[in-house]
């Protein structure tokens, strides 16, 4: 019988991992510590939780990088993205999902796998030496003694940045004769209709007077971890307004492509946007409003905004640590610990941001994890692709600090155009493009080639295995 790999933590990439191990053939063991021991962001017992937002982010596979990998994601027969695709909401261009039905979705399909197993339990060190193959895909919120082991197994410092998650609003208690649907310039997206979104409108004066409060609100105070950066792609909402006073309508509040339909005559300085959280469509969660004010002030301030005067919150805002290791030196290319090649990392302890990422290298490492229990080649994909772009940035893609020459920084990061190799705009009609057209043309030609060249690594995959 073949040995199992043991992959320890059953979130976004844990359960990609196993899934993908599993439907290689190969039997997998998943470690998941709750129930027996809770994390500061995790709210219930299923696998995948999503914590921090229901968001996938945009499903345009054309112009859009995270796009681009959830379509080769979905190639490779991802787990998540089809969960995701079943349990969708409305979200304009973005794919966003009832955040329970997703989570129960993953969970019911890896229990009914019969190459699974699932055992609830804290695995509080680096894996035994008998696991010869394992994954560590613990996420951001690792327990602390997991943390310890890692830092003691691999003489390596390990960094943490903060991460805020944002609340959530009862639909009923949203004042509709203000607010009003629309997406931004009426984009339609996965199962959307153009007005997927609560705006909520404020006046210049309505606006300032909302960031004054959020400058003088009371914060959570974190002492200990005092030094630790903020992720950039996930600042609490009164950390970027600390950034001047036009930051926030140029953020999540930026009033461009919508038109309030009680007064349409009537610009808005800011807009306020909220997302349907859940398929019954009674949640809304606050679009870029994570936050680390206490939870009175939360309260007393977001009922300041027009229509939310009588808000009822089914969760308010938190802040919690995320960890992860510095991955370009201590892993290799296909994810393997340098010191213990048997031990690979996934999802965001390496250093990838976002669920969608986080899920992606979860797929990369259960591929390349039953290749190897298999005895075949683990095959990366290449640096063209969006796993190729990722998988790089992770295990190389870092760059030299500039304080500190010849030391080399590496920071969280999702996926983008930027970590793709360059390619050349097509010329049109034998004409030269310019500006934001030859940007979205560089874009489409960039997502051609990934989605050719991974189809290409697949079918390479699936014909070795077939060989042997």
């Amino acid at each position: 019988m073949t040995k199992p790999i043991h992959i320890i933590g059953g979130g976004l990439a844990g359960s990609e991992a196993a899934w993908t191990a599993a439907e290689a053939g190969v039997p997998v063991v998943l470690h998941e510590m709750r129930p027996v021991r809770g994390t500061d962001a995790h709210q219930t017992q299923s696998l995948a939780e999503l914590v921090c937002s229901n968001s996938f982010r945009s499903d345009d596979a054309e112009t859009n990088a995270v796009g681009l990998l959830h379509a080769e994601m979905r190639l490779a027969g991802s787990l998540i993205m089809a969960c995701g695709d079943a349990h969708q909401v409305p979200a304009g261009g973005a794919l966003a999902v009832d955040r329970d039905g997703f989570s129960a979705a993953v969970t019911a399909r890896l229990e009914a796998h019969p190459l699974i197993e699932i055992r609830r339990e804290e695995v509080a060190g680096l894996p035994p030496a008998e696991w010869d193959q394992a994954i560590v895909a613990t996420g951001p919120l690792t327990s602390p003694a997991l943390a310890e082991a890692i830092l003691a197994g691999t003489g390596a410092d390990s960094l943490a940045f903060f991460d805020a998650i944002a609340p959530i609003v009862h639909f009923e208690s949203i004042d509709m004769d203000v607010c009003w649907f629309q997406s931004r310039y009426d984009k339609v997206g996965p199962g959307g209709t153009g007005k997927d979104y609560i705006n909520c409108p404020l006046d210049r004066a309505q606006y300032e007077a909302f960031v004054q409060a959020l400058l003088d609100g009371e914060k959570t105070e974190f002492k200990e971890w005092e030094g630790t950066p903020y992720f950039d792609g996930c600042l609490p909402i009164e950390v970027m307004a600390e950034r001047g006073p036009e930051t926030l309508r140029h953020g999540p509040m930026k009033p461009m492509g919508l038109t309030n339909a009680h007064r349409p005559e009537v610009k808005a300085y800011a807009v306020v946007q909220l997302r349907q959280d859940n398929a019954l469509g009674t949640l809304y969660n606050m679009v870029g409003f994570q936050t680390k004010l206490k939870h009175g002030e939360q309260t007393r301030i977001f009922r300041t905004i027009p229509g939310l005067e009588r808000a009822e919150f089914a969760r308010l805002g938190g802040l919690h640590r995320n960890t992860y290791i510095n991955s370009p030196a201590l892993l290799d290319p296909t994810l393997r610990l340098k010191s213990r090649p048997g031990l690979r990392f996934a999802g965001q302890i390496t250093g990838c941001e976002g669920y969608v990422e986080s899920a992606a290298i979860g797929l990369l490492a259960g591929r390349f994890a039953a290749a190897e229990r298999l005895g075949r080649a683990a095959l990366a994909p290449p640096p063209t692709t969006a796993f190729g772009a990722l998988l790089g940035h992770i295990t190389g893609g870092h760059i030299a600090s500039d304080d500190e020459p010849g030391k080399r920084s590496f920071q969280p990061m999702n996926v983008n155009f930027g970590l793709f190799p360059p390619v050349e705009a097509p010329k049109t009609e034998g004409r030269r493009l310019r500006g934001k057209e030859k940007t979205l043309a560089k874009k489409r030609a960039m997502t051609v080639r990934a989605l050719a060249d991974c189809r290409i690594w697949l079918a390479r995959a699936t014909t070795a295995q077939a060989a042997e």
